[in-house]
């Protein structure tokens, strides 16, 4: 996926601005495996998924719990590093080999403070990612295994395929068994 293209997905800017967060942007590549950002670490970059697929994760007692999925076009950041310079809680993992493109905050932070219309397009960003933690953290407070495997699957079921059945499971906060009895019940109602 080309990075215009992302970056325009957050919101529109002009091809000027987005020529601009061009010239600041590398591309950086992982495999399958591989850490890019870890959580005993200070990481102050942006990514965006160019190719590939990440997941991020927490160590919780020395379980992995999975929270996050980015597939093609997904911005990857610790905000903890990002805004407060701090080590973030969560690792992100390549689960494939994938390809990225980084920006680095000073050359972002230059760009807010010299076009608006770039800060602009910094704030859509925050304000998406936002959204998105609330879309994945409030319907775990109150819904069951069952309708959370579902509503994965209408909203990610293209990464059914790509995806470690227990990373899912994680994701779900359930057990592998669990998620294999639930879509056991799925595919005998059809």
């Amino acid at each position: 996926m080309k990075l215009a293209d992302i970056l325009l997905g957050v919101c529109r800017i002009s091809d000027s601005a987005v020529e601009k967060m061009l010239s600041i942007a590398d591309e950086v590549s992982f495999r399958r495996g591989s850490v890019i950002i870890d959580s005993q670490t200070v990481d102050r970059n942006v990514y965006f998924v160019k190719r590939g697929l990440v997941r991020a994760y927490v160590d919780a007692a020395g379980r992995e719990v999975t929270f996050w999925f980015g597939e093609e076009g997904a911005v990857v950041v610790s905000m903890e590093s990002y805004v407060n310079g701090l080590p973030g809680y969560e690792t992100v993992e390549a689960i494939e080999d994938t390809e990225l493109y980084r920006i680095r905050k000073s050359g972002l932070e230059s760009l807010y403070g010299e076009d608006i219309e770039i800060a602009n397009w910094g704030r859509k960003f925050a304000e998406k990612d936002i959204l998105r933690a609330e879309k994945c953290l409030i319907p775990h407070l109150y819904t069951t295994a069952t309708e959370r495997y579902a509503d994965f699957v209408s909203r990610h079921g293209t990464l059914l395929n790509r995806l470690p059945l227990e990373y899912v499971a994680s994701y779900l906060g359930i057990t592998p068994v669990s998620l294999s009895r639930i879509r056991g019940r799925l595919v005998s109602r059809r």
